[in-house]
């Protein structure tokens, strides 16, 4: 296994953050930024006292009111949370250039190579969260771990405005008791059926040998059996480019027929609008695609060039796709293809509104 020294940055309920640090009579008081709920909105991120209750990021802005009837919904300011974003990724630079942004408020950094701190990861973190908090007014919870599967779950771990280390002596022990539901790439399909199989944490699934959950998992089950030991040799990749966005959602109960699957498409496109809008302006979003996945698990995905992200054109594409199978269907997805804009000169349009 090769040990690194990795740094995984969050910031806490970051676009809440930059609204109650603007206008401090936000703070204190249950309120989430989104769309406004008589427009089918979607709750983008929210603030502590309004995760107090249930209140999530990716709910209905409808159901998060009804959760919390004194809930202040603002509406998104996506150019001043670039701002605050270039400024945090501003800082980064200074201690590593082994950077993977995952969106505007959360990246990986490898600091295995820097001299900052005698290497020291956790003193590099530490002044990171200090220069942030001072800096900008916001705070941000980092996880320290020799990769990234590690460090990612450490800056859950002491959420919000907190740090955890997770050093390489400890990392058996660590994995050991998690639930195998904190694994990367585990989502409610595979948690069900690691769960039918007896296994809840790390511990269970390191008594299946690899040729086992290769057999009941395929090549993910490799992935897995790595996992439970701690092992992820992926690398902080700084220049790595985003192929497409996209959003999708597995339905309790099958949707019967296709009015219904339209019905579903202004919530999901709410959500994608959000995911593009957070992304780095160095994409341009162009080729929309849906996916479509019917109740005995067939699926199919449909995509057309030149097609335009508003709600029509997303209507139609879902058409087409559910005529290829006619049958209920569990999971929709939309989503759309990027062009990397880096080294491009003209000025580009890069969120048309859907």
């Amino acid at each position: 296994m090769s040990l690194r020294k990795i740094i995984h940055v969050d910031c806490d309920c970051f676009y809440a953050a930059i609204e109650m640090r603007d206008d401090p009579r936000l703070a204190g008081r249950p309120m989430a930024v989104g769309g406004s709920a008589e427009r089918r909105g979607v709750i983008a991120t929210c603030n502590y006292e309004a995760r107090a209750y249930g209140v999530r990021s990716a709910m209905s802005s409808r159901h998060a009111l009804k959760l919390c009837p004194d809930l202040l919904i603002v509406k998104p300011r996506f150019e001043a949370y670039r701002e605050a974003s270039r400024e945090i990724h501003a800082i980064f630079r200074d201690y590593t250039d082994l950077i993977e942004p995952l969106s505007l408020d959360e990246a990986y950094l490898d600091v295995s190579e820097s001299q900052w701190y005698a290497g020291s990861a956790t003193r590099i973190a530490e002044d990171i969260r200090r220069r942030v908090a001072r800096t900008l007014h916001i705070t941000v919870s980092a996880g320290v771990a020799p990769n990234k599967f590690l460090a990612k779950i450490a800056s859950d771990w002491r959420k919000p405005n907190g740090l955890f280390v997770i050093r390489p002596d400890e990392i058996e022990a660590f994995v050991a008791t998690l639930p195998v539901t904190r694994l990367h790439g585990v989502g409610k399909v595979t948690a069900d059926k690691l769960t039918r199989l007896g296994i809840e944490t790390c511990s269970q699934l390191r008594e299946w040998s690899r040729l086992a959950l290769v057999r009941e998992f395929g090549t993910f089950g490799e992935r897995l059996w790595g996992l439970a030991r701690g092992i992820d040799d992926r690398v902080v990749q700084n220049d790595s480019r985003r192929q497409s966005v996209s959003v999708e959602n597995t339905y309790d109960t099958d949707l019967p027929d296709l009015p219904s699957c339209l019905a579903r498409l202004p919530e999901l496109l709410q959500s994608l609008n959000e995911r593009i809008e957070r992304m780095d302006s160095t994409y341009r979003p162009e080729k929309p695609f849906v996916k479509v996945k019917f109740h005995d698990f067939t699926q199919t995905t449909l995509e057309q060039a030149g097609a335009g992200r508003d709600l029509d054109s997303y209507r139609q594409l879902v058409a087409q796709a559910f005529a290829r199978g006619g049958k209920p269907v569990r999971l929709l997805g939309v989503g759309v293809r990027l062009r990397d804009l880096r080294g491009a000169h003209e000025q580009l349009e890069l969120f048309p509104p859907l």
